[in-house]
């Protein structure tokens, strides 16, 4: 008897010594994104300045910081933790400020435009790749990236695309730098364009590129633009797996690859659709709902910030100037013909 249970302790311990390493690993990059986020968030409240969105900041700060001084390999790991990890579970939280009624003003127009927005950018954007010569692998992660949802699309697709290191990489830098500008540029055209709340939430989740992006963008124009842009984009994220599937299915028909690869499902998606359903039946108390919205944008805030860190100008130069300028046809044919339908 006495064997058996120090048998089982010696089984056991492994399968948790690598739990503290693993925390201790995230810690440093964590801490420096929580820190950018914290002085974003004061910058916006010393200056009482609506305009300038913490969120933006956080990710101002964060470009600043890796251009200028670069990311120390032990920042690595808790960026992409806060970048991944903590981004999700606030999108996911963010159902709490959504229910069913709300997600009905998209109405079928609305998810119409969104479905053919993706469907039109992606066939347009591989169309031109080839025009320009920009090769196969690296066009399909800049189409999908700029079509769905940037760079965990981009991560996901490459699981069937079976592009190189470099690819998955000049294509994350694509359409970080380009939903970026998104972000800067789009409340500004919303003010000229005289949009609407509505229609504008919709056209930032209809074309900006990462989700934290059209957070970022959308909410800075108020509630409504916030959460219907929310809405808009994590239906087109809910497209990334049928993409996918259709990738991988044309990439085996080709001889692309060996095997099937598993096209990974976007779970916080599913998480984001469970919580508004439940807000709709089993609304939060207004005072724990209060400190969930504060605590939502607080994460939204940190993931920002680690996007910025996450974004080196030097990998656009690697690969030359044709993928770049079918980057920028993307973010251009997107964002025009998400506004046109949605107008």
């Amino acid at each position: 008897m006495t064997d058996t249970i120090s048998h089982t302790k010696i089984a056991i311990r492994p399968r948790f010594s690598g739990l503290l390493p693993a925390a201790f690993a995230i810690l440093p990059g964590l801490a420096l994104c929580i820190g950018i986020a914290l002085a974003a968030m004061a910058v916006q409240g010393l200056t009482g300045l609506k305009a300038l969105s913490p969120l933006m900041l956080a990710m101002v700060f964060g470009i600043a910081i890796r251009n200028s001084l670069g990311m120390n390999v032990r920042l690595v790991d808790g960026v992409k933790f806060s970048l991944r990890r903590i981004l999700r579970c606030a999108i996911v939280l963010l159902g709490f400020q959504l229910s069913l009624d709300q997600l009905a003003a998209i109405g079928l127009t609305g998810f119409g435009a969104v479905a053919v927005t993706l469907i039109a950018s992606f066939v347009a954007i591989k169309l031109v790749g080839r025009l320009l010569g920009v090769d196969d692998g690296l066009t399909a992660l800049i189409a999908v990236g700029t079509s769905v949802c940037g760079a965990s699309a981009v991560v996901a697709a490459n699981t069937v695309v079976r592009g190189t290191d470099e690819d998955a990489a000049y294509a994350i830098a694509c359409v970080t730098v380009f939903g970026s500008l998104s972000m800067v540029l789009f409340p500004h055209l919303a003010q000229w364009l005289a949009m609407s709340d509505a229609h504008y939430g919709l056209w930032v989740g209809a074309s900006v590129h990462e989700v934290a992006q059209v957070t970022g963008a959308a909410f800075q124009n108020g509630q409504e633009s916030g959460q219907l842009g929310t809405v808009a984009k994590l239906t087109r994220v809910a497209l990334l797996a049928p993409l996918i599937l259709v990738l991988g299915a044309l990439a085996a028909r080709h001889g692309g690859q060996d095997e099937k690869a598993a096209a990974p499902l976007p779970w916080f998606v599913f998480g984001f659709i469970a919580v508004i359903v439940i807000n709709t039946f089993a609304p939060l108390p207004a005072p724990i709902r209060e400190v969930t919205v504060s605590g939502t944008t607080i994460m939204l805030t940190i993931a920002l910030a680690a996007m910025g860190l996450e974004t080196d100008f030097r990998k656009l130069k690697e690969k030359g100037l044709r993928p770049l300028l079918l980057g920028a046809f993307g973010w251009l044919f997107i964002s025009v013909l998400a506004w046109v339908l949605l107008t």
